[in-house]
């Protein structure tokens, strides 16, 4: 063999006799930056197992159990679901919350639509307004709003005062069973905030080119809205259909503290999950309360499965 020969020879085993040892040292990189990336997520980690997971499977637990915080829980099998068709204000309870999530979802969402579109027009200091129109959605869900919710709507509050100037005689909004969930029906409206802000992002994302188009071709304000905007926006109007659906069903500090924890008047503003609070802590009937929880569940996951359904005959995807 000549000297080039044995030097390439020589070269071949040398790179070949590498090449383990490169492997080595990148699966211990790996391994390395794997140890490093379960390192920073292990406080999320704790509080999804600790937090989140470990409740909910004592929640599915106790909901076949009577247990009243006190005694240790009993084995009662599917007791507690049989027992809800036939409870009346539980029956009522899922009636209150349907109305509520079905009236104002819609008009929160019609609303919000209708002022991201003119905040988009160019409106100047739209950061301004945009920052205002948004402050509702972070203090909606608050006390502190309930409270002021509960003295604008009561007998002597600034509503009233408000139809005085006009000349309509007002009454306690609050109070009269006909009238108190409409309360809270527009205190969920007023949280406009988020859904604008994001229905906002997303016209800003739809191509300037299509409306210059259309009106090249005459198309009016109205029908560029029906035939551009609102198609090019089904995505994020999904979007925001399922969370602020959720949101509604979740609802629960407005009605516990505008009707103070009763519910009232006369059931009006019974939410499903102000019901599941009297039961369970009001009531010490933790295994009842348990099963409503994750009948709770089950309803929002209907809904959500239902909008995804749903959403393959209506929502336009660009791609």
């Amino acid at each position: 063999m000549s000297a080039l020969g044995e030097l390439g020879s020589l070269r071949r085993k040398k790179v070949a006799g590498q090449q383990p040892n490169r492997s080595g040292w990148t699966g211990k990189v790996k391994k390395k930056d794997n140890l490093s990336a379960y390192l920073f997520l292990t406080p999320w980690l704790l509080g999804l197992f600790l937090i989140t997971i470990g409740p909910m499977l004592a929640s599915l637990y106790l909901s076949f159990t009577d247990y009243n915080l006190i005694q240790a829980p009993k084995w009662i099998g599917l007791e507690n679901f049989t027992r809800m068709l036939s409870d009346e204000r539980l029956h009522n309870s899922l009636r209150v919350t349907f109305t509520y999530v079905f009236v104002s979802v819609p008009l929160q969402l019609a609303i919000a639509l209708l002022l991201a579109v003119v905040l988009d027009r160019g409106v100047r200091g739209m950061a301004f307004y945009r920052s205002v129109f948004y402050l509702p959605s972070l203090l909606g869900s608050s006390v502190a709003i309930a409270v002021l919710w509960r003295q604008v709507f009561g007998t002597e509050g600034l509503f009233n005062q408000l139809l005085g100037l006009v000349g309509v005689d007002g009454k306690g909004w609050i109070s009269d069973p006909s009238t108190a969930l409409g309360t809270l029906v527009v205190l969920n409206v007023w949280t406009f905030g988020s859904p604008m802000v994001i229905f906002l992002a997303g016209l800003r994302q739809i191509p300037t080119m299509y409306y210059e188009a259309a009106s090249v071709d005459g198309a009016g304000v109205l029908r560029r809205f029906f035939s551009i905007t609102l198609p090019l926006l089904t995505p994020i109007i999904f979007f925001n259909l399922v969370l602020q659906i959720i949101h509604a069903f979740q609802s629960f500090t407005q009605a516990f503290v505008v009707s103070g924890g009763s519910g009232g008047p006369s059931d009006s503003t019974m939410f499903f999950t102000l019901y599941l609070y009297d039961r369970g802590f009001g009531n010490f009937d933790m295994g009842y309360a348990s099963a409503m929880a994750w009948f709770l569940l089950v309803i929002i996951g209907v809904f959500t499965a239902a909008n995804f359904f749903a959403s393959k005959y209506w929502v336009f995807y660009d791609d």
